[in-house]
């Protein structure tokens, strides 16, 4: 199993595509591009579905389903949109296949079943939502609008990878309406925090919160915030991004409200997501050459009892006990299983359960029923510890919180020796090639000199960070001024 892993140090991006598939998150199917979520895997996507939704239904929000398919005119309605995901858009032109007369048992296009309209495969729903949504508002008293939705969209990618970029993908997009601009604006940094909150308090993933620049905006928005994670190679993963979208879809869509003075307003929108490209961050923020490392308040199992035992009777005596330990642990919300299959040694079991993550495993023998106690390993670390079987519990309750806030610690000390402050190009340069991480230098805020940046060194700039220290200085490319340093690094 973990054995066979690749190592990091030596093909990181090998180890990243092996670790999914022999963990059992998930595999590549028979469409290009696309993949087979397996049940552990979802099991990770379940857990952070669960999180995220009660966040947003704590902020006020409500789930609602539009249609997958968007019809072409509502598409092109809002121009920079259109513009920017025409070329990823999987389009359906037919609606029926027919038997092919030249190939027996086979099926074509019935070329009779042409649409009168293409209709688009959702790459994101601003379209047909804000279209919905030009009967749902007339009065200042139907706002705010907040909606979100749990669904799947596809961008026709050329180069995928498991997770971190696929055709299809799983994620939730909200899509808010509001009376004022402060309004929306608001409600972007809003969900910018509570991304940022399950990031770091779930995830274990520290992350920066910014503004890209607007080469990396959200085609169609005014402001496009970010969170920016910190892999273990170096590389940033945007994780989440929240827009302010203006009036832009409003006025496409003509989407206006009667305001308490009884004037007629465009309303001020937002739009924001997160996708199953946060497994990926997991996955790259925490685990090692021994295979997945995940934080407990994620953690599909967060404890596995392995009995280590010869014949029935003595199983027998183990499972009675253990029994006693699963139903305190299920009482207190922990995610706990006892795995008994007789068709795998304990040796094999633990290979297994190391490398799927799990963060916490016991196991207990014939020699701890005599003795009181189990033996308890930490999967963030590897350590063993005996404890008695009266403190078990109570002991891997406080164990799991304290392996929650190492992983956090550990990825903030990693960001930490990461991020480098440069003042000179020669100095960019070699924090990038040698280093890797974030990259601290001023930028003269033109387009040109980012992408001269990015060309030279395929460094990009992932954010302006909101704590931003204002400061006078000099780009560090063209020597022009600036007032604040941003952050540059390689990324996925």
């Amino acid at each position: 199993m973990s054995k066979n892993l690749t190592k990091r140090e030596v093909d990181y991006s090998k180890w990243y595509n092996e670790l999914v598939v022999k963990a059992d998150l998930a595999e590549n199917s028979a469409v290009r591009g696309c993949m087979v979520i397996k049940p552990y895997g979802y099991a990770i996507w379940e857990n952070m579905q669960a999180e995220l939704d009660r966040m947003f239904k704590e902020t006020g929000h409500e789930n609602a389903y539009f249609p997958l398919f968007v019809p072409k005119s509502l598409f092109e309605a809002e121009e920079k949109n259109a513009e920017g995901f025409a070329k990823e858009c999987a389009v359906v032109t037919h609606y029926r296949l027919q038997n092919d007369p030249d190939k027996p048992g086979k099926l074509r296009v019935d070329p009779t079943a042409k649409l009168e309209e293409e209709l688009v495969v959702r790459p994101t729903s601003e379209a047909i939502i804000w279209n919905t949504y030009k009967g749902w508002i007339q009065s200042y008293r139907d706002l705010p609008l907040l909606i979100n939705q749990w669904a799947n969209v596809v961008r026709w990618e050329m180069r995928t990878r498991l997770f971190l970029r696929t055709a299809e993908f799983l994620w939730q997009e909200g899509h808010t309406a509001h009376a004022t601009k402060k309004e929306a604006i608001s409600e972007a940094e809003l969900i910018l925090d509570v991304y940022g909150e399950f990031a770091e308090k779930f995830m274990a993933m520290p992350v920066i919160k910014g503004l890209k620049t607007e080469s990396e905006r959200f085609a169609g928005a005014v402001e496009t915030y970010c969170i920016e994670g910190l892999m273990q190679d170096g590389k940033a993963l945007q994780a989440g991004t929240s827009h302010f979208l203006g009036q832009n879809f409003a006025k496409a869509f003509d989407v206006k409200y009667t305001s308490k003075e009884g004037k007629q307003e465009y309303v001020w929108a937002t739009s924001w997501g997160v996708s199953t490209r946060l497994i990926g961050g997991l996955i790259m923020t925490h685990s090692d050459d021994l295979g997945l490392v995940l934080p407990p308040r994620l953690a599909p199992i967060q404890v596995v009892i392995v009995p280590i035992y010869k014949g029935d009777e003595q199983l027998a005596e183990i499972t009675s006990k253990v029994d006693v330990f699963v139903k305190e642990f299920r009482k207190l919300g922990i995610s706990v299983k006892f795995d008994d299959r007789d068709t795998f040694r304990p040796g094999a079991k633990f290979a297994e359960y190391e490398l799927k993550g799990v963060p916490v495993r016991i196991a207990i023998g014939k020699r701890d029923m005599e003795n009181n106690t189990v033996e308890v390993a930490r999967r963030d670390t590897l350590e063993k510890q005996s404890v008695s079987q009266d403190d078990v519990v109570s002991v891997v309750s406080k164990l799991l919180v304290e392996i929650q806030d190492n992983l956090f610690n550990k990825a903030i000390s990693f960001r930490k020796e990461h991020t480098t402050e440069v003042n000179t190009f020669e100095e960019f340069k070699e924090a990038i090639k040698t280093k890797g991480g974030f990259v601290s230098a001023h930028w003269d805020g033109t387009t040109a000199t980012e992408d001269k940046i990015k060309d030279l060194t395929k460094a990009t700039i992932r954010c302006i960070p909101l704590k931003n220290k204002i400061e006078t200085g000099t780009c560090v490319f063209t020597g022009e001024k600036s007032s604040q340093r941003v952050l540059f690094a390689k990324a996925y």
